[in-house]
């Protein structure tokens, strides 16, 4: 994969560390551009309140299978709470990442990350999902080291994702970027991938 993150991972997770110490990073700040597989050029930054449009009209552009797996269940039109929720993040505690390119004279979202912290304060849960035009293209493993840098940073100990278990993207991702898989015991629909990120 062709991709800036890997040259760049720790000065960019100290960027983000000394950057998302508010409730609200400034705007632009931190943020980075990232090279695809494909050639294809993307801007990550940090996810805000007035982002609330581009973060529906990107859910709703999302085909039914990939809004399955990012909701775990059938959403219809993306509630106005649903969408303030995914875009009124508290950065001391929580962080989301999205990625935008601009196309036809629009900016558009083509991919998300997050995590919420845990009570403990020890783990969190982390999600991501890329547009379904943008998929194979490497967005979710540049999204998702962005997300596991600023965590690390943080000195929360691991990372855990909930996935349908019929989620072969999720699956190959969070193989390739070092997560374990073992099914969900609540739910045999689901799997739980887990990332240690401290021993």
């Amino acid at each position: 994969m062709t991709t800036n993150t890997d040259r760049t991972a720790a000065p960019a997770a100290e960027a983000a560390a000394h950057a998302l110490t508010q409730a609200e990073p400034a705007p632009g700040d931190p943020h980075w551009m990232e090279t695809l597989r494909d050639g294809s050029h993307v801007l990550i930054r940090p996810i805000h309140h007035e982002d609330a449009d581009l973060e529906k009209t990107f859910i709703q552009r999302l085909s039914p299978q990939s809004r399955r797996y990012r909701f775990l269940g059938t959403i219809g039109e993306p509630s106005d709470d649903l969408v303030r929720r995914l875009t009124d993040v508290d950065y001391r505690r929580d962080a989301a990442f999205i990625a935008l390119v601009h196309r036809d004279g629009e900016k558009r979202e083509v991919g998300v990350s997050r995590f919420s912290l845990s009570a403990d304060g020890r783990s969190c849960e982390c999600a991501v999902t890329v547009a379904d035009e943008w998929q194979h293209k490497g967005l979710g493993v540049v999204l998702m080291r962005h997300l596991i840098e600023v965590a690390r940073s943080r000195g929360i100990r691991s990372m855990v994702s909930y996935d349908a278990a019929d989620n072969a993207a999720m699956r190959d991702l969070a193989a390739f970027l070092g997560f374990r898989r073992k099914t969900d015991p609540g739910d045999p629909k689901q799997v739980v991938h887990t990332l240690e990120l401290a021993s």
